[in-house]
């Protein structure tokens, strides 16, 4: 009997032990496009794709990311150096951190969702796309930003923790089957 309860028991992940979940949802008023920050205690923070953006839920293909923001922005351009990581790009909280072209023509724009300085941007997605909707919290994350010491504390404002955002996922789910079933009605009706 000892043995199944042992073998049941489920270990947190490398993300869920050392990281903490925060959410954005809704980003620049685009629905569903949500991000998540994997906030580390040292301050560091992972920026990931949260469950719900529509890249992991409609089994889109991705065509192309690009980290060319502008005609001279590219965070692949982003250098740091030293214990204080000198040098990185200054991100605000709306910040693009780059573009990802769908097959379907649809463009999504990854932003920072944090104030900080750029540490380092996924490369590895560049070359294998499906990382980032395979594992999004891990080898497919977007960017890496190391807020200021300043402001440390205050990075979370604004963000959602991991049990308000599954309210938020709920609250759309009952929302998008109330519509559908009013649908259904009036379709029924006429």
């Amino acid at each position: 009997m000892e043995v199944e309860e042992a073998q049941a028991q489920t270990y947190p992940s490398m993300v869920d032990r050392y990281f903490r979940r925060w959410y954005k949802t809704d980003v620049k008023g685009k629905p569903c496009e949500d991000h998540c920050i994997l906030h580390h205690s040292n301050r560091i923070c992972v920026i990931t794709l949260a469950e719900s953006h529509p890249l992991l839920q409609s089994g889109k293909e991705i065509k192309n990311i690009s980290y060319q923001i502008s005609a001279n922005c590219s965070r692949l351009q982003n250098k740091v150096s030293g214990k204080s990581k000198r040098g990185g790009q200054f991100l605000t909280e709306l910040a693009p951190l780059c573009r990802i072209l769908c097959s379907d023509g649809e463009e999504y724009t990854i932003y920072s969702c944090i104030r900080g300085r750029l540490l380092e941007v996924n490369e590895n997605i560049l070359q294998d796309p499906r990382l980032l909707q395979r594992k999004p919290s891990t080898e497919g994350y977007v960017a890496v930003v190391l807020p200021k010491f300043e402001e440390s504390k205050s990075i979370t404002q604004g963000l959602i923790n991991q049990e308000q955002y599954q309210d938020i996922i709920s609250s759309r789910h009952k929302t998008t089957a109330e519509v559908a079933g009013n649908t259904d009605l009036q379709e029924s009706q006429s």
